[in-house]
């Protein structure tokens, strides 16, 4: 009499794909699977990799079974390849966990159990979850829906403050928070002029755009203002590359002035520096204008900050921080 062999258990194998490569984009091992497996499960009909892999031949079955089911088709050594729905309707994990239960009880013998992933997300992929939600905002939200760029101005100026506030204070939790925030309010006005029909007054025409094309331009430019990287120049020193920069961009603007391009709404000190910063970069010998009052005093303080490579804002508030951690004392208060 000779020993039975035992039963080959087989093999499930959880094929899941990242929602935002788009459907059909697979690695190579994943379509192996695919091709190779005894059956293919799926039990979201909408599930959006469908379409491509019934083009591809492959033939999904739609079905949820439970984790015993499951288990029983993959008898005689089969293969089974489980698609999630990833809905979050409870049913991946409902399979998932019967499986982890089966497997524990010591009394199933159980197939091998493998997560495959079909696709992984490259960097920068949530910034996709982060345009999908902003659409949906902006058409369901009362308030999102009604916003202009003129109403959502001020509230860009508020995010860039509070992000240089996280930053010297070396918070880095608050600062990813403050990142999200001035990143929300990017994606939100390329979301506006998405709707954008004809030019306001006064504006150019540009017609609409998108996020996409937001991010094109700012690559674009990048790319030409770093010659030293994409392209046969060289930059040994900081130095050297902000003179490829400025050079780049002096012909991109194509500017009449060193002043034109600088915005004057702009905090006070910050004005009068980045105009001291320019004058010194064109090599212009500028005398400060002479005048009594605080204001002349303040532009000569500016200059002489940024001619020492200190921003006189920065300076400003830190000095500030600590008067208020004075006021603070004198009231009482622990700093």
């Amino acid at each position: 009499m000779t020993d039975e062999a035992p039963a080959t258990p087989g093999r499930i194998v959880l094929l899941t794909a990242s929602h935002r490569v788009a459907p059909g984009l697979l690695s190579w091992p994943a379509w192996q699977l695919l091709r190779a497996a005894d059956a293919v499960l799926c039990a979201d009909p909408g599930h959006p990799q469908l379409p491509y892999l019934r083009e591809a031949g492959i033939t999904v079955e739609q079905a949820a079974p439970t984790a015993r089911e499951l288990v029983d088709a993959c008898a005689g050594g089969r293969t089974v390849v489980v698609i999630p729905s990833g809905e979050g309707d409870g049913t991946d994990a409902r399979l998932t966990d019967g499986l982890a239960r089966l497997a524990g009880s010591g009394r199933v013998p159980m197939p091998d159990l493998e997560l495959l992933p079909g696709s992984y997300d490259l960097p920068g992929a949530r910034l996709l979850d982060l345009v999908q939600v902003m659409d949906r905002i902006r058409v369901e939200c009362p308030w999102s829906s009604t916003q202009t760029h003129q109403g959502l101005a001020k509230y860009a100026i508020e995010e860039a403050y509070e992000l240089v506030e996280a930053i010297e204070e070396g918070d880095a939790v608050e600062l990813r928070e403050e990142l999200g925030d001035v990143l929300l309010q990017v994606v939100f006005h390329a979301r506006i002029a998405e709707e954008r029909a004809v030019a306001e007054e006064g504006e150019e025409d540009a017609g609409p755009f998108s996020i996409d094309d937001v991010a094109g331009t700012i690559v674009e430019k990048l790319i030409h203002r770093h010659p030293h990287v994409f392209g046969d120049e060289t930059a040994e020193t900081p130095e050297d590359v902000k003179t490829h920069w400025l050079r780049m961009k002096a012909v991109e603007k194509q500017r009449d002035s060193v002043t034109d391009g600088v915005p004057l709404g702009q905090p006070g000190l910050a004005l009068a520096a980045k105009l001291a910063g320019r004058t010194r970069t064109a090599g212009l010998d500028v005398p400060l204008p002479k005048a009594d009052g605080v204001g002349y005093e303040l532009l000569a303080l500016a200059v002489r900050a940024e001619e020492a490579g200190v921003d006189p804002e920065a300076a400003l508030r830190a000095a500030a921080r600590v008067y208020r951690d004075a006021i603070r004392t004198a009231e009482g208060h622990a700093v």
